[in-house]
C-alpha cells in the first residue's frame, strides 16, 4: 500500500511559480513510477506528467512541457510549476503507478492540493 500526501498548492499571480511536493516512506516510494494529475472544476481529471522510479524517464504533457518539470529524491516527488496561468488553476493529485513505468495504470491517490493562478 503507498500512501500519498501532497503539498505547496496555494494561490500564486499570473507568471508566478509554486512547487508541489508528494510524500510517502522513502523506501515504499522508490518501487514506482509517480505521476501529478490535476482536475479544474467541470473538467476531468488529466495527466500533468509523470516518472519513472528511477527518476531517469519524465513524460509531459504537451500543456507543460517547457513550464513545469517533475523530480523526485528521498521519498518525495516534486512539481515545479513555472509562469503560471489561469488556466492551471485545479486540484492537483499526486499519484502512483502500478508499476516502475509510466503506463498510465494508477492504483494510488493522493488526497490533492489546490492551486489557484490569479491575479
Amino acid at each position: 500500500q503507498l500512501q500519498l500526501v501532497e503539498s505547496g498548492g496555494g494561490l500564486v499571480q499570473p507568471g508566478g511559480s509554486l512547487r508541489l511536493s508528494c510524500v510517502t516512506s522513502k523506501f515504499s516510494m522508490g518501487y514506482y513510477a509517480i505521476a501529478w494529475f490535476r482536475q479544474a472544476p467541470g473538467k476531468e481529471r488529466e495527466r500533468v506528467a509523470c516518472i519513472n522510479s528511477s527518476g531517469k524517464l519524465t513524460i509531459y504533457e504537451d500543456f507543460a512541457k517547457g513550464r513545469f518539470t517533475i523530480s523526485r529524491e528521498d521519498g518525495r516527488v516534486y512539481l515545479q510549476m513555472n509562469s503560471l496561468k489561469p488556466e492551471d488553476t485545479a486540484v492537483y493529485y499526486c499519484a502512483g503507478e502500478r508499476s516502475s513505468w509510466c503506463r498510465g495504470e494508477i492504483d494510488y491517490w493522493g488526497q490533492g492540493t489546490q492551486v489557484t493562478v490569479s491575479a
